[in-house]
């Protein structure tokens, strides 16, 4: 039944009838009824609440999505692989011990179990069975680079990662090896559970020189992707690298689907890459602080640059916590209208 899936149609670059939609965190605090659901829990344990968790990654079905993704965060893997996490204000999720030296690195399981991330998996066979092959069930995992930035306790703060890079090359370079082989082996796991496709993130890699990208990020893009085709060829992968302005790049590690940012222009990279599926790329902005009328008028704009097929309606980045519901539900109704 999932071969039958408009997303995973578009995924493969098949013919479809409409182009599918769906939203990067489109189960989020962004919705009345996902705060509802969390019930004032801190960050970790509401992931861990396989129940809730699952309730809240369907959330999305009611607005017309056309796939769902699972509730969870990019450091449950390094959590599994020996590394606690706590989730700050403003700061994100924060290392209770961050990795400095090598020694640090032996802490970390290169091959963690799955029971070590049991909930997710729990998680992913409860969503299934809650959805009945309606809709295909998304995972992801975050990308070495993006990963490593939080395990080394840096996070966002560029300028931390690079000093500490520079400092440390050795531990850098060993602790993104570690990720990259770990990350293989949770994806390769969650797909042979019954995952439909997943997506590889790396939000903090756009803001990398070209030399820091193509040693810190592509390596990894391309070797992970790689990886994981090779073990599950049928389940498609989507690269996501927030504003990257490597589109080239991005268009070259081998992912079938690539993210869009808003910098991107959807008409020009389908022309030049043909051959690719682009997801994106409607600007979050626009959800965030225009009218529903607003928003209906860029899907479609979005919609005509994309036209109508290897293409699946997404936005730049993540939805923000601060969008108005009817502002969703307009950008869902648009996309399923069509141009």
């Amino acid at each position: 039944m999932t071969t039958e899936h408009l997303l995973l149609r578009a995924a493969r670059g098949e013919t479809i009838e409409r182009v599918p939609v769906w939203a990067m965190r489109q189960a989020g605090r962004w919705d009345p009824e996902f705060m509802r659901v969390r019930a004032g829990q801190d960050f970790f344990s509401f992931s861990e609440d396989v129940e809730r968790s699952a309730e809240v990654s369907i959330l999305p079905t009611r607005f017309g999505v056309d796939a769902v993704i699972l509730f969870y965060d990019i450091t449950t893997l390094p959590l599994a692989m020996g590394l606690p996490f706590t989730l700050q204000t403003d700061r994100g999720p924060v290392p209770d011990r961050p990795i400095r030296t090598l020694k640090d690195l032996e802490r970390l399981n290169p091959d963690p179990a799955p029971s070590s991330y049991g909930h997710i998996t729990s998680l992913l066979g409860r969503v299934r069975q809650r959805l009945a092959g309606s809709l295909p069930v998304l995972v992801f995992a975050g990308a070495p680079f993006t990963v490593a930035s939080y395990c080394i306790g840096t996070g966002k703060d560029l300028v931390a990662t690079r000093a500490f890079a520079a400092e440390n090359p050795q531990v850098f370079t060993a602790l993104l090896e570690r990720l990259g082989h770990a990350t293989v082996g949770f994806v390769n796991t969650l797909l042979g559970l019954g995952a439909d496709a997943w997506q590889l993130f790396d939000s903090w890699a756009g803001k990398l020189n070209e030399v820091e990208y193509d040693t810190w990020a592509q390596r990894w893009h391309v070797e992970i992707l790689a990886r994981t085709a090779r073990t599950h060829p049928d389940k498609p992968a989507i690269l996501f690298v927030k504003e990257s302005p490597y589109l080239d790049k991005l268009c070259a590690a081998g992912a079938p689907v690539v993210s869009l940012g808003s910098g991107h222009n959807l008409a020009e990279a389908r022309a030049r890459w043909p051959h690719l599926v682009f997801q994106g790329n409607v600007a979050e902005k626009m959800l965030r602080e225009g009218t529903p009328d607003q928003v209906r008028q860029a899907v479609r704009d979005c919609l005509k640059a994309g036209g109508g097929q290897r293409h699946i309606l997404n936005l730049n980045h993540g939805v923000d916590r601060r969008t108005p519901p009817e502002n969703f539900q307009a950008y869902i109704d648009a996309a399923r209208a069509g141009v």
